[in-house]
């Protein structure tokens, strides 16, 4: 499938926010491009879009435009995923989704480049057909345990996230535009007036009183570790910023540590930037991270009332590594496999 002028692209979704950022990620690590294809909902049909200087008009998705496509790149929604998934794989291509519709789903590799990237290719070498993206709360929060887990085993984390409304795409951001400009819809995008406000509900919530956001991260931890013994208890809370997706976390661990020794740790793994000076405030803000693409840690230190436990906080960038950068940096992997 790969050739020396490069892939073929399709990216489902390509006037959204993630759609258009996955596009901007391609062309900032100069991803091999021999042609892209930006599909869209009819009613975005015809819209353009800029790649390396070119603009290219959106298409809607049909069985044909797959054929000779390398790697999709989904980010239209679930329901648009389910249909046009298994289209696209049929057709041949590797289709990186997105959004929630395969990421429980058995067969379906669940990927964090800097954790599992392993899991894309079966005992042959051959990629699976489609690859799941998680959750954006959850790939930040796999970045920074994977190495603590490596070195010391997690028994427990509570996790409370501080969300971005971008992580409710266009409408989550003008929704907050409108209600700072005075503008009071007659049904709020994020469930309640989220200017000047945190909404403690991401998603709709499920029987047992946690929301499906929340669940989530449960759900998608234990699966991307292949770990079911993990005990994850999350919050998830909207609040009226742009950048990124924020996070304090309280882990408990296996074994004794260090704080030194897991600050090093953490300041010397894939993905990661430390941020954690008090002294001179520094620590991850959600502008640090804005338009970048590592997850910044701070604030580490001991739980003194718990043992083997610490607690940190971590600052991602939800439209870039928390959706699109994490997909492309997956579509990296995929390069001289094809």
């Amino acid at each position: 499938m790969s050739s020396e002028a490069g892939y073929r692209v399709a990216v489902l979704g390509a006037t959204g926010l993630v759609g258009r950022t996955m596009i901007k990620v391609l062309e900032e690590c100069n991803f091999p491009v021999s042609e892209l294809v930006p599909l869209a909902s009819p009613r975005s049909r015809g819209e353009v879009v800029k790649f390396k200087g070119r603009e290219f008009v959106t298409e809607v998705p049909s069985p044909e435009i797959f054929e000779g496509v390398d790697i999709a790149l989904f980010s239209a929604g679930g329901s648009a995923s389910k249909e046009w998934a298994p289209v696209a794989a049929e057709a041949g291509a590797i289709v990186i989704d997105n959004s929630s519709a395969f990421r429980m789903t058995e067969g379906v590799p669940l990927v964090v480049p800097e954790v599992n990237p392993e899991s894309i290719f079966d005992r042959e070498g051959k990629a699976a057909p489609i690859i799941a993206n998680p959750n954006c709360s959850t790939i930040q929060m796999m970045v920074a345990l994977k190495p603590l887990y490596d070195a010391y085993g997690i028994s427990r984390v509570v996790v409370s996230t501080y969300q971005s409304v971008t992580g409710k795409g266009k409408a989550g951001r003008d929704a907050l535009e409108s209600e700072l400009a005075g503008t009071m819809p007659e049904e709020f995008t994020h469930f309640h007036q989220i200017a000047f406000n945190a909404v403690p509900q991401i998603d709709a919530f499920t029987e047992n009183g946690y929301t499906k956001e929340e669940m989530k991260m449960v759900n998608e931890t234990r699966k991307i570790l292949d770990d079911q013994e993990i005990m994850i208890s999350p919050t998830t809370v909207r609040i009226p910023v742009y950048g990124g997706h924020g996070e304090s976390l309280n882990v408990e661990l296996k074994r004794d540590y260090e704080i030194d020794m897991v600050r090093a740790l953490l300041a010397g793994s894939p993905g990661i930037v430390m941020q954690d000076d008090p002294s001179a405030r520094l620590y991850p803000m959600p502008m640090t991270s804005y338009e970048r693409d590592e997850v910044f840690v701070g604030r580490l230190r001991p739980d003194y009332w718990h043992p083997r436990t610490i607690n940190f906080w971590i600052v991602a960038d939800n439209l870039r590594k928390g959706a699109a950068t994490n997909a492309v940096q997956i579509a990296e992997l995929l390069v001289g496999n094809l």
